[in-house]
Parts: structure tokens; C-alpha cells; sequence
């Protein structure tokens, strides 16, 4: 598959079924809410239901720049008794408190207060049930790395066996992501290897007993695109799911590169699917049984209902804690000011699109439309008392690129023009900023999409459009986000 089913930033997928529906989570990592949860019927079309985890405490991350690609890392997503289950790393708490645990009736909501279970510092936890009622948490730990398990309370957090050892996984780099799950009378650990970037891979084992112990399979790792000539890449970190049709299916994160030699992905890592079949006891990755569409994800928000839009996210912060209604809108809270060298306090959305533009329409006060990776690589236009100005930031510059006189009616833009060369030196697009001025977008300054990028600003997200308010309070009346064109497979 070359189209992702989640668009953007929404890595470390995870799945489970209830009866015909499919429900799929992802890690957020500093943003608030964290863990979104999707729903579908077709496993590729999907629809944004809610998030296991709205609160900002819990998530404990998004306050400083050392928080970026911090808090909440990859979930696994259960169902179970007539309950959810999600479980995952809170990473400052891993230590101390350990993997972190919620279930729900819903996956809509409300969720339950967390429970952590003590003594289960690592990554990536996953949660699985025996036949005979026993609930086992395995999950990537250290000393030595390894793929680990205890028997556990799900509802308490409560242990009831020590940690043991269940693989260390091939000769591949970093095995992670664990997911245990039963079929045929086998156990099977899924897990992800060579790290989670260009020589990420699929691996798995087997075992007749969920505690091991597990072989490989000889024809590891069962998915991988490294070394080779394809639009996606990176591919790595499973889950599997039996369908109601008896048939299996996986999903997986991959990135997308674009612009000059090394290549450069800048939406995140997403989410795809590919079907599985069965050989002589060992999952066969299909990678063309689904075709997902890219379809049009373009948006406009008002701010009309008295609930923020479940698309809004924000580092460190509930979204709702960061706006009020106005008469013309949303109130924003002051987030920095003027002068301030990072951003803080952002209302963000996931850009989803290789070409896009969005807008801003300011009603009153100081404010700033961004598309950003973190607080240290962000380009955006800002309307700063009646002046307009350009400003990028890609750690340690912080440059005013260009600034214009303000006029009556200007809308805050923002677009990114996708590269469409076969060879050169430039980026995988260009970020364009400036205002919609009578009917048209009017150009200010424009920033070469590297500086904007995983690549040039490490972690694990991807961009987001972001709008906060400068020094005092500015009330934003419309935010539209357009899909100039559909996903193309752009390659240096």
C-alpha cells in the first residue's frame, strides 16, 4: 500500500474488533488529548471517535522545549469483557511508577482514572488475556533490552508473577513495540526492529505457551522497505487482527520522504494496512490487498459549537483550556509575547497533505498562524498591531524574514507547495507565508520545507498548523485547511 488510512502525524497504530467494527489507536507523544481513538467498518475509511487520555496531568509533557517527543509513547488498544482496554508509556512516569493502564465502556468516553503497574520501566506495552482469565502485560524493557512480561490486575495494576524474559529478537537493532495475541493454539509476539527510521522492519515469533519459549520465524522479518525503491518507508511497529470475515489484516507506521538526497519526511510518521495470510503457521504480509484513497481532507472550523473540535490539540495543555467563546468567535489566551523566542500555549491541528493552505481569520488582538514540528522549527505569519511579519525558527535562528503594512480584511495564510523535481537541492516542499487579500493569497516570505522537518528537527512527530495568541488575548473567528491537491508520490 502507498496510502496511508491515517494521513499525518498518527504513529504506533494499534487495532482491535468488536463484532464488524475496527477501532485503532495512536501515540501523541506532548499533545493533549493524547491517544486518539478511530473507528471504522472498511478498515480504511476511518472517523475520529474520541481519546483515551484528556488529561493534560497525565500526559505531563508540552510545558518546556525538553518536552518535545515527550509524554505519551505507543498504546496498544484492546477490548475485553465488554471493556476497552488501553495501555501505555507516560515516559517521565515510566520509571517510578511504570506502564500506565485505562479502560472504558466506550472508546468515546469517559475513560478511567489511570492505574500503573509498578516495576515495568521500558516502552510499548501491550496487554493480552489467556483462556483461563489471566491478563498479561508485555512490553519492551532494559537491562538487558528485551522483550519482557508479568501477570498483572489490569484494573488495579497489581502484580502477581516477577518479570521474565521472553525474546531478545533477531540480529536486528531495537526490538520494540511487542503485541502478543493467539491463534490455533500458537502464541504469537509481533515486534518491531531496526530501529524507527529507514531500517525499521517487521519481525515475529511463536510459541505453544504465552510465557515462552518463542522462535523466530525463519523468514524474519516478515515486512520491511528498507534498501529498496518505494514510496513508503521506514515501515515497522505492527499490530495484527483477525476480521469477522475469519481473515487477518496489519496495520503499521511508515513515512513518506520528499525533496533532495537524504530525503525528507515532514507529516510524521502514518498509519497503513496491509492483509496477512497464513503459511504453514507463519503470518505472510500482503502489502496491495487494501487501497485506501486519499480522497479530500480539507476542513473549516468556525468555532460555532461550545466545544472545540476533537481535530484540536495542544502541547502541554487541554485545547479547552486555552480558549473561551466571544461574540466573533474563539477567545485565545495570551501565549507569549511578542519578542518571545518559542512558542507556547498553541491550539494546533495535524497537516495531513503534501499541498495545502490554510488560513486564520483574526476578528481582534495580536495573533499567529504557524505550521510547526516543535517549538524550535516553526514558520509563521503574525499580525503584531499593524504590522505583518514573516518569522522562522529553526534552532538557534529566529529570523524576521519579512514584514508588510496590516490592511483591513487581511486573513493570516499559510501553504505548502509540494516539490515536484525528480533531482535538485531543495526541500520536500516549500512553506509559503502570507495573507488573503482581496480574494488572493499575497506572499510574504517563503522558508524551504527542511527547516520544517523530521529530519532537521529530530523526534517523533510531524507538523502541525498552529494559532495562539501574542502578548494579549485575539480572538480568531475561522480556521480553514484545504487540500490543494491529492497525496502525490514524490521522490528525490
Amino acid at each position: 500500500m502507498t496510502m496511508p488510512i491515517l494521513a499525518g502525524f498518527y504513529p504506533d497504530p494499534s487495532i482491535c474488533r468488536v463484532g464488524e467494527t475496527y477501532y485503532l489507536a495512536s501515540s501523541t507523544f506532548e499533545y493533549v488529548p493524547g491517544v486518539p481513538i478511530h473507528r471504522s467498518t472498511d478498515l480504511v475509511a476511518w472517523e475520529l471517535v474520541g481519546h483515551a487520555l484528556p488529561d493534560a496531568e497525565v500526559i505531563d509533557a508540552g510545558h518546556t522545549v525538553a518536552d518535545a517527543s515527550g509524554g505519551i509513547y505507543a498504546p496498544t488498544l484492546r477490548h475485553h469483557d465488554g471493556l476497552f482496554w488501553m495501555v501505555t508509556t507516560s515516559i517521565r512516569n515510566a520509571g517510578p511508577r511504570g506502564q500506565l493502564i485505562v479502560h472504558s465502556e466506550d472508546p468515546a468516553g469517559p475513560w478511567s482514572e489511570p492505574v500503573y503497574v509498578p516495576g515495568t520501566d521500558g516502552i510499548d506495552p501491550d496487554l493480552a488475556w489467556t483462556t483461563d482469565g489471566r491478563c498479561l502485560l508485555t512490553w519492551c524493557g532494559h537491562n538487558p533490552p528485551a522483550i519482557y512480561q508479568v501477570e498483572i490486575d489490569p484494573c488495579t495494576g497489581e502484580r502477581f508473577t516477577e518479570r521474565r524474559e521472553l525474546w531478545r529478537g533477531t540480529e536486528m537493532k531495537d526490538t520494540e513495540g511487542p503485541h502478543l495475541f493467539e491463534k490455533d493454539g500458537w502464541w504469537y509476539l509481533a515486534v518491531a526492529e531496526g530501529g524507527t527510521f529507514l531500517g525499521h522492519g517487521v519481525s515475529i515469533a511463536r510459541s505453544r505457551a504465552p510465557e515462552g519459549p518463542f522462535e523466530s520465524n525463519p523468514a524474519n522479518p516478515i515486512l520491511t522497505h528498507r534498501s529498496i525503491a518505494h514510496p513508503v518507508e521506514a515501515t515497522g511497529h505492527p499490530d495484527l487482527v483477525e476480521l469477522a470475515d475469519g481473515s487477518w489484516a496489519m496495520v503499521y507506521l511508515g513515512i513518506r520522504r520528499g525533496g533532495a538526497f537524504p530525503g525528507f519526511h515532514v507529516n510524521g510518521r502514518e498509519t497503513f494496512i496491509a492483509g496477512i495470510d497464513w503459511v504453514d503457521g507463519w503470518p505472510v504480509v500482503v502489502e496491495d490487498r487494501f487501497e485506501a484513497v486519499a480522497g479530500d481532507r480539507s476542513w473549516a472550523d468556525p468555532f460555532e459549537d461550545d466545544a472545540l473540535d476533537g481535530r484540536w490539540i495542544s502541547p502541554g495543555h487541554a485545547p479547552g483550556s486555552l480558549v473561551r467563546r466571544g461574540d466573533r468567535g474563539i477567545v485565545l489566551s495570551p501565549g507569549r509575547a511578542a519578542d518571545a523566542p518559542e512558542q507556547a500555549q498553541v491550539l494546533c491541528a495535524r497537516v495531513t497533505d503534501a499541498d495545502w493552505e490554510a488560513t486564520a481569520e483574526v476578528a481582534d488582538g495580536d495573533a499567529c498562524l504557524s505550521v510547526r514540528i516543535d517549538p524550535l522549527h516553526w514558520i509563521g505569519i503574525e499580525r503584531v498591531g499593524e504590522r505583518l511579519r514573516v518569522r522562522a525558527v529553526s534552532r538557534p535562528f529566529d529570523q524576521v524574514l519579512a514584514e508588510a503594512e496590516a490592511q483591513p480584511g487581511d486573513v493570516l495564510a499559510l501553504r505548502a507547495v509540494a516539490a515536484r523535481q525528480l533531482y535538485g537541492r531543495g526541500g520536500p516542499d516549500e512553506l509559503h507565508a502570507g495573507v488573503i487579500r482581496d480574494g488572493g493569497f499575497v506572499g510574504l516570505g517563503v522558508v524551504d520545507g527542511r527547516y520544517v522537518s523530521t529530519e532537521v528537527a529530530g523526534g517523533f512527530t510531524g507538523r502541525v498548523l498552529g494559532i495562539e495568541a501574542v502578548g494579549g488575548p485575539a480572538t480568531v473567528s475561522r480556521v480553514t485547511y484545504t487540500a490543494i491537491a491529492d497525496d502525490r508520490e514524490v521522490r528525490a
